[in-house]
């Protein structure tokens, strides 16, 4: 990849992909714009893959309550430093698992030591940056391409294991079972390079009732 890894403009995006396909271009009537912000505040990277961690297998409400009292013990700013000074004991009063206590904190280790260099995420490509993070205890794949897509703003993510956007492709197209992730992965390509944006109306897709 040459010079600076782009960021995503999704009114264009969205604007190209209605005029490919017609099935996504009807979603977009009923759904409106696309809003990647989610109506929230932006954390530095370490606070939004720490919320990220947060907010794996949980339901939202149930995430957001963890993460809020999580963010608390840090006065609304959790750093690496301030992490590992931190008692586990006293993460875990939070609501955090074991697991999640430990990857936060192996987060803020490898942050500190250099293993991973979170100030140059935002220049590297898409690519590199999941096989950075997912070197962290309890940081995969999905939410490697959360923070890609939420965070950076890069345009061409395609989370196939991710199963609300399999549920909302499968609703665009009109079809009753989901797809797997093996046969997701092509179904994007006449997306790209904006798949992000396809996820993104996925994800709407799986909110309201279509006709």
């Amino acid at each position: 990849m040459s010079g600076a890894p782009r960021r995503l403009s999704p009114d264009r995006a969205t604007r190209e992909l209605a005029a490919r396909d017609a099935g996504f271009a009807a979603l977009v009537e009923r759904v409106g714009p696309c809003d990647l912000r989610r109506g929230r505040p932006r954390l530095d990277h370490f606070g939004e893959l720490s919320r990220a961690v947060c907010y794996q297998q949980l339901a939202g409400r149930a995430a957001a309550t963890i993460h809020g009292r999580f963010v608390a013990l840090f006065d609304g700013s959790p750093t690496p430093e301030a992490v590992l000074a931190t008692p586990v004991e006293r993460l875990r009063a939070a609501g955090l698992s074991g697991a999640k206590a430990a990857s936060i904190r192996d987060l803020a280790a490898r942050a500190l030591d250099g293993s991973v260099v979170l100030e140059e995420l935002d220049h590297r490509p898409d690519e590199a940056i999941v096989a950075e993070l997912t070197t962290v205890r309890g940081i995969g794949r999905w939410t490697a391409e959360m923070f890609l897509i939420f965070q950076l703003g890069r345009p061409d993510v395609w989370p196939v294991s991710d199963l609300g956007v399999r549920r909302g492709f499968a609703r665009l197209r009109g079809w009753e079972e989901w797809p797997s992730p093996s046969a997701l992965g092509p179904l994007g390509d006449p997306f790209r390079p904006y798949r992000t944006v396809l996820a993104w109306y996925c994800w709407r897709a799986v909110d309201m009732v279509l006709p």
